[in-house]
């Protein structure tokens, strides 16, 4: 069975809407998208690390409930688990603030099985933090040389926005590494000055990555790959509760669509043809749209059942 292995943080989502909080849960970019891809019946680990304190127990315990294997979490003994606050506005956007007390990062994990057609999802600024480059650096290039399909979501939050120059050789290599790249418009603001899409596909991504997906919230989602391949997708109008899942979500969907599909490495060698892409993005705007319907990062239990069927 073909897996998905997720690389990132874990944190405790504190939501506020009005400056009152209204939820508390796990959370962190692959972390989500993996949680809804363990509940859609998709075979799923996770690599990171977690607090070695009782929001780190139940970040763990949490994965296992989702179906979700644990045997990439590191526990380190002085570890504090980070905080996130996300502040609801009025269209229930989030903005956000993190707090961290780790004494150092440190990522140390035994690889799991990667096979041929597996696929791993990475992004964030763990992706590209100095600290533990060494170990991700060395786990990507080990995963590509075993054929797996790598998806690189950018996701580089504004609080980082100093540090653009000292992670550049990092991201660099992410892009090289990847086989599709996803990111939205507030990324490439952040670490290019140049929010639109044709651009920073032109002149960022496409010498190193040839499949790019950008999206930009309520506008349309814009899609880049080889052969001249170009196409805008137009985002249906949904009542939002939360949008703090949307992006990690959309990711969720899209992986579920390769492995439903069984597009496979060969396939992405090749380049996806129109109706792929136009699956793929299907699929990956039905899971946005479903985590956005409730305040919580995931798509609902429910819905993952309906994709198993």
């Amino acid at each position: 069975m073909r897996k998905v292995i997720g690389l990132g943080e874990t944190v405790l989502d504190i939501i506020f809407k009005g400056f009152k909080p209204v939820n508390a849960l796990p959370g962190g970019s692959a972390f989500n998208a993996i949680i809804s891809l363990g509940r859609s019946g998709i075979a799923t680990t996770f690599i990171g690390e977690a607090g070695n304190d009782r929001i780190g127990d139940y970040v763990t315990d949490f994965l296992r409930d989702n179906g979700v294997a644990t045997d990439g979490i590191n526990v380190f003994p002085d570890s504090k688990s980070p905080l996130s606050l996300a502040f609801l506005d009025a269209d229930n956007n989030a903005d956000y603030l993190f707090y961290k007390d780790h004494p150092h990062d440190r990522l140390e994990f035994t690889y799991p099985e990667i096979n041929r057609d597996d696929i791993v999802l990475f992004g964030s600024f763990f992706a590209i933090n100095p600290a533990v480059r060494p170990q991700v650096s060395d786990f990507l290039t080990y995963a590509h040389k075993c054929g797996a399909i790598l998806y690189y979501d950018v996701n580089y939050r504004a609080s980082h926005r100093n540090e653009v120059m000292k992670i550049t050789p990092n991201l660099i290599e992410n892009l090289e590494l990847a086989d599709i790249v996803r990111g939205s418009h507030e990324d490439f603001e952040i670490l290019y000055r140049q929010n639109d899409a044709a651009k920073v596909y032109h002149s960022e991504i496409s010498f190193y990555c040839k499949k790019f997906i950008c999206t930009r919230g309520k506008e349309p989602i814009s899609v880049y790959a080889e052969n001249d391949f170009h196409k805008n997708y137009e985002v249906k109008k949904t009542k939002t509760v939360s949008t703090i899942g949307a992006g990690d979500n959309f990711n969720a969907g899209f992986l579920y669509g390769i492995i439903r599909q069984n597009i496979t490495r060969d396939d992405i060698d090749r380049g996806l043809s129109e109706a792929q892409w136009d699956a793929l993005i299907a699929s990956g705007q039905a899971f946005s749209a479903e985590c956005c319907k409730d305040i919580y990062n995931y798509v609902s239990k429910e819905f993952g059942l309906s994709m198993q069927r």
